[in-house]
């Protein structure tokens, strides 16, 4: 989390002596279930200690001031129910405001410094982070009433209508409702959920990001929603009360291959054998059983990589490594893909030799360095 006397300096330089306060939420690791949570399917993040954090206070005027410590100190206002600002960084306060107003509340103008340590481009889902500290921040400032599921719902809006990404529930929930200690087992459909604790004896949490930016990401989720739809279509034509890839078993997907386009079977197929990998995964959870949660990851990766089709040859590569290494017990890609980070559960022994022989090969064959993210499970959006 970034120092909070950085955005108390900031905050006062551009906006008085006033003391504000101040708002953080966390980025989010997923242990299993990608690409799941649109489809209605299951998804296993954890909130870390990577967060947005943000120094606000009410202004008294219809007017939004914000600086962001993440571009560098760029300035920017608007105007409450105004045109939508052309800088995509503004624009998440935008669609949370306009998400909120749309659902009845009166959002006042503010002022805001805001900046964290969510790495960008790593599938840490620093938008989210972003969205969750805009919601609990406002909905603190302004006394609008709105619950954590509202809030989520509003991160994820803000996506849909401001952003351009049709993302489903996970990273904002998960976002909002991390607990330290703990992961959360979501329902994407019901929104029902459960804190699993994760605290596994002798094995990390690590993170390799591969430091490719992934620019498909939002454009190709996009194109594998409706891949999953136009599944969903055909069986619906057969069974009317199913309305996402969550309802349809691998069996029925089967009876009707032929009248679903070859590559969209692949991503359905992908969607509900990843489900099933992840109750699994919860099953093998419960009796401590980290090895069959690691090959149950393993699975994971290469459905996400040949099904799936998000992954990359960076990504694909540190997760072979991770195969030659015994202590490593799975690894796969998280996130959208096309790029940013690769997740593994690394026996504590094994850690340090991983880590190594990842940035020597890496650096042999793309000739750059990854980049090794120390994350801890922590505690999700709140007032800090």
């Amino acid at each position: 989390m970034i120092d909070k006397q950085i955005l108390k300096d900031n905050y006062r330089k551009h906006f008085g002596a006033e003391e504000p306060r101040f708002f953080t939420a966390s980025g989010r690791i997923n242990i299993i279930g990608e690409h799941t949570d649109y489809n209605g399917g299951f998804v296993l993040p954890g909130a870390v200690d990577k967060a947005i954090t943000m120094a606000i206070l009410p202004n008294g005027t219809n007017y939004v001031n914000l600086v962001s410590l993440d571009y560098d100190g760029a300035a920017l206002f608007f105007e409450i129910g105004g045109p939508q600002p052309k800088e995509q960084w503004a624009s998440y306060f935008y669609g949370v405001i306009e998400e909120m107003r749309q659902r009845g509340a009166t959002v006042g103008g503010f002022n805001a410094v805001f900046g964290g340590d969510v790495p960008l481009g790593a599938g840490m889902s620093s938008s989210a982070a972003l969205e969750s500290c805009i919601g609990t921040a406002l909905n603190a400032l302004f006394n609008l009433g709105f619950s954590k599921e509202e809030l989520a719902k509003i991160g994820q809006m803000t996506e849909h209508h401001y952003i351009g990404v049709r993302c489903g529930i996970m990273d904002q929930f998960a976002s909002i409702f991390g607990q330290k200690g703990k992961v959360v087992r979501l329902d994407c459909r019901s929104l029902e959920y459960q804190l699993v604790p994760f605290n596994p004896k002798g094995i990390e949490i690590v993170l390799i990001d591969t430091m490719v930016k992934h620019t498909l990401a939002s454009s190709e989720y996009n194109v594998r929603r409706a891949q999953c739809e136009e599944g969903v279509a055909v069986i619906k034509k057969y069974r009317p009360e199913v309305e996402l890839l969550r309802d349809v078993t691998m069996e029925e997907l089967e009876a009707h291959r032929a009248e679903i386009d070859p590559v969209s079977f692949k991503r359905c197929a992908f969607v509900i054998n990843e489900n099933k990998r992840l109750m699994a995964a919860c099953a093998a959870m419960e009796k401590d059983d980290f090895e069959e949660v690691g090959r149950q990851i393993y699975a994971a990766h290469e459905g996400l990589s040949k099904e799936y089709g998000v992954s990359c040859e960076e990504l694909d590569f540190i997760v072979g490594i991770a195969h030659k290494h015994p202590e490593v017990l799975g690894a796969r890609m998280m996130g959208g893909g096309f790029g940013g980070c690769v997740i593994a559960l690394v026996r504590e022994e094994g850690v340090a030799d991983y880590i190594a022989d990842v940035k020597k090969q890496y650096q042999e064959k793309f000739n750059k360095d990854p980049r090794v993210i120390e994350v801890e499970i922590s505690d999700g959006a709140r007032e800090c």
